[in-house]
């Protein structure tokens, strides 16, 4: 059963309200999403799963049924605010859904096979999707998950720091701890530090990081519903508490239920954190089809 890549759009989807992609960085007006999916269809994923807005899905299935149509099988996942939520009084300020664990428990019933979720806006590189592929069709199973580890020298931003989950793994490359470092930055000595409240740290060039791209068996949908019910107990009257997939796969080990595999990849990784970031961005990815990576019309 060839693995399914579950892409977390739900949070994008007013730019695509009136009919127009969001912002265009490839020579033929592609976004970063199109070259995730790209790379995912030629490492041998067979689905692709958005899980988006309803109130969006014309228009989003308008822009991607024609690209993908006869490439790889698609289906979309809505996220409300009130799924799963079991008939609980939600807070009347509250307008958006749950987080990330929350739009994953959200595929219930739609994702019945290994799959990765990835966000929408970030470029992961091809090299992610082949070892994600290679994890999900020979590895992985309900005791065995894995995050698929950046470098951290990979991951950084030349207009601003960054927030990075930076992971600490054991001799097997199991998962251990992530430490969420919310300041990280070259500073101007170059080397890579984060700030916090007892003052600026160095870190290491390579150190891993988590930037979201994550493989899971079918089980871990169960296990997000599990532990969002307990969240919303703790956490349900809070307006902007949000159920992020770190904090399932937190559970899932500290549980014992089993282990995350840290994954090493060399790709570059690169997003629009900063608006400054966009010409970068285009750069980047203007570079890579010179190299021959991508073509200049990605579909065509």
């Amino acid at each position: 059963m060839k693995p399914t890549l579950v892409i977390l759009a739900a949070g994008m989807a007013s730019r695509y309200g009136s009919m127009k992609q969001i912002e265009s960085f490839g020579p033929g007006g592609e976004t970063i999403m199109d070259y995730s999916i790209y790379d995912a269809i030629r490492a041998g994923f067979g689905k692709v799963v958005f899980i988006i807005r309803e109130e969006f899905a014309e228009n989003f299935k308008a822009i991607f049924e024609p690209k993908l149509k006869g490439r790889i099988e698609t289906d979309y996942v809505y996220q409300y605010l009130e799924a799963y939520t079991g008939g609980r009084t939600i807070p009347a300020e509250r307008t958006k859904p749950w987080g990330t664990a929350h739009a994953v428990l959200c595929c219930k019933g739609k994702v019945n096979e290994p799959f990765a979720v990835i966000n929408a806006d970030d470029y992961y590189g091809r090299d992610a999707f082949v070892k994600a592929y290679d994890f999900l069709t020979k590895d992985v199973n309900e005791k065995t998950y894995s995050i698929i580890g950046y470098e951290l020298r990979n991951t950084l931003s030349d207009n601003g720091s960054v927030s990075r989950g930076v992971c600490d793994v054991d001799a097997n490359n199991n998962l251990t701890d992530i430490n969420e470092r919310t300041s990280i930055f070259r500073n101007a000595d170059g080397k890579i530090t984060y700030e916090d409240a007892n003052g600026l740290h160095e870190v290491s060039e390579d150190s891993l990081v988590s930037m979201n791209y994550l493989c899971f068996a079918p089980g871990f949908i169960d296990l997000c519903e599990e532990q969002f019910g307990k969240f919303l107990d703790e956490h349900g009257n809070e307006p902007k508490a949000e159920f992020f997939l770190p904090l399932a796969m937190k559970h899932f080990i500290e549980s014992g239920k089993g282990d995350v595999k840290v994954i090493p990849t060399s790709a570059k990784w690169f997003g629009v954190t900063y608006k400054e970031d966009a010409p970068g961005v285009k750069a980047s990815v203007e570079a890579l089809v010179a190299k021959g990576e991508y073509p200049a019309q990605l579909w065509r």
